[in-house]
């Protein structure tokens, strides 16, 4: 057998591995697909009760339930309803306190008996707060005290010998978000909200306005249409970040066409340079792309991805160039095949 025959050869330990993996998945997959099938009245009430509650969500939870309620309480958040994360622990060592009288509670536990969750339950009720329970059963101590329970079911858990939480973290988590969002879509929480509550990193910069990346004034070259190509290329240069891209306006200011370098390229490719002394409106491309200043950054990134280009233009009311977005400033938020020419 050749060395490069050798090399292909997947080793069995190595099988196994990928084996087990899949069935890890597989069981998640089972499980979450039998929860999809067991929500019932429950669901849709704790979603009212969120999407109701005129304070915060109160999450609590301890173990994995505790780290999935910490997860819990930022995707609420920042899906449009107020909430934050109580260690039961501390809750019976005065931060209690911290709930106020139009909270919700929404408490994690998958067997409904942890002692540190249910010990939290008597401080809800005697402050009148509701109870949202995510537990197996509601059969459990955790269930029987709720005003709500969503029922997630009893799942084996993957994995060795079955013992530590796999798949049933799985699907408390994935109930939890699926009360998240759909509590948020009867707040119609829209995008411009969901915009201002992430405006870190590429999903804010993606819903950002265009008027928040674009370049503008001085690092922007703006012509009339008679200047040759030659004078505006050889116009003293501005400062900040030059753009490769010439906007071309009419008597009145307005945008009439673009001049990149990719054009330029062209021309000297096909030995046109006596074009570098002819007016730029020749040349140029012709009403080009643009976006208005009012729309989002996600659709000027649609504009370039879908079109192929480099340089994408910024008009106001009027149509005239209030600045561009080049395809260098936004390239972490397109497709990795997508090309500009």
């Amino acid at each position: 057998m050749s060395s490069e025959a050798r090399r292909k050869t997947i080793p069995v330990s190595e099988v196994d591995r990928i084996r087990a993996g899949r069935e890890i998945l597989r069981s998640a997959a089972i499980a979450l697909n039998e929860t999809s099938e067991r929500l019932e009245a429950g669901f849709s009430d704790a979603v009212e009760l969120l999407a109701q509650c005129a304070g915060q969500v109160i999450v609590c939870g301890v173990g994995k339930a505790g780290r999935i309620g910490r997860k819990l309480a930022a995707t609420l958040s920042s899906t449009g309803t107020r909430a934050g994360f109580l260690h039961p622990v501390e809750a019976l060592h005065g931060d209690i306190g911290c709930i106020a009288e139009n909270d919700v509670g929404l408490l994690l536990s998958n067997s409904g008996e942890s002692d540190e969750v249910t010990a939290v339950l008597p401080l809800l009720i005697e402050r009148s707060i509701p109870i949202v329970a995510i537990t197996s059963t509601s059969e459990s101590t955790l269930g029987r005290a709720a005003d709500v329970v969503v029922a997630t079911g009893t799942h084996r858990e993957a994995g060795g010998e079955g013992l530590a939480p796999t798949t049933s973290t799985t699907v408390m988590m994935a109930v939890g978000d699926a009360l998240a969002l759909v509590a948020s879509r009867d707040r119609q929480f829209t995008r411009n909200e969901f915009a201002r509550c992430h405006p870190a990193g590429s999903l804010g910069r993606q819903l950002a306005s265009v008027v928040d990346v674009m370049r503008t004034a001085a690092q922007l070259r703006v012509t009339g249409q008679q200047a040759s190509v030659r004078e505006v290329l050889s116009a003293e240069a501005r400062p900040g970040r030059r753009t490769g891209a010439v906007l071309v306006v009419d008597g009145n200011g307005t945008l009439v066409g673009i001049f990149t370098d990719s054009d330029l390229a062209r021309l000297l490719e096909q030995h046109q340079d006596q074009q570098l002394d002819r007016p730029i409106s020749e040349v140029m491309t012709a009403d080009p792309l643009r976006v208005s200043c009012d729309e989002k950054l996600e659709q000027a990134v649609e504009i370039l991805t879908r079109h192929k280009i480099s340089e994408l233009p910024v008009v106001g009311p009027a149509g005239e160039p209030l600045g561009l977005i080049d395809i260098t400033d936004v390239i972490g938020l397109t497709p990795q095949d997508a090309a500009a020419g």
